[in-house]
């Protein structure tokens, strides 16, 4: 199967993202075949800044987003987002790629299933 997550909101100040990434995260665990891609836009692309502090106990989306990766999920991030954050490509984690609203259009067209966060 062959799934694609958009997300949109900022990575903190809601669960939202949280909640995305803990269900891809438990997609990729429970059939690791799954062919997953999550597409961070708008404020969700400082989810995968590289070099987050956060709390102890507290989660850090850049650590749950490295779990994707290492599980074989690709990571693309809308480029206008970033640019518009002034983020560049080498401040993402390892595994993040810069990506474009024509690369989203033919992930969407390609999936099984596709949710939006």
């Amino acid at each position: 199967m062959k799934c694609l997550f958009i997300i949109n909101d900022p990575p903190y100040g809601s669960e939202r993202v949280y909640n995305a990434l803990r269900l891809a995260n438990e997609l990729k665990k429970n059939d690791p075949d799954t062919d997953l891609t999550v597409f961070l836009m708008a404020d969700s692309v400082l989810s995968a800044k590289a070099g987050q502090k956060t709390p102890d106990g507290y989660y850090n989306t850049g650590r749950m987003l490295k779990g994707i990766v290492a599980k074989k999920g690709r990571l693309l991030l809308c480029g206008l987002c970033m640019d518009a954050r002034g983020l560049a490509e080498t401040e993402m984690i390892d595994g993040a790629r810069r990506s474009t609203m024509a690369e989203l259009a033919g992930e969407t067209l390609a999936a099984d299933k596709v949710l939006v966060f």
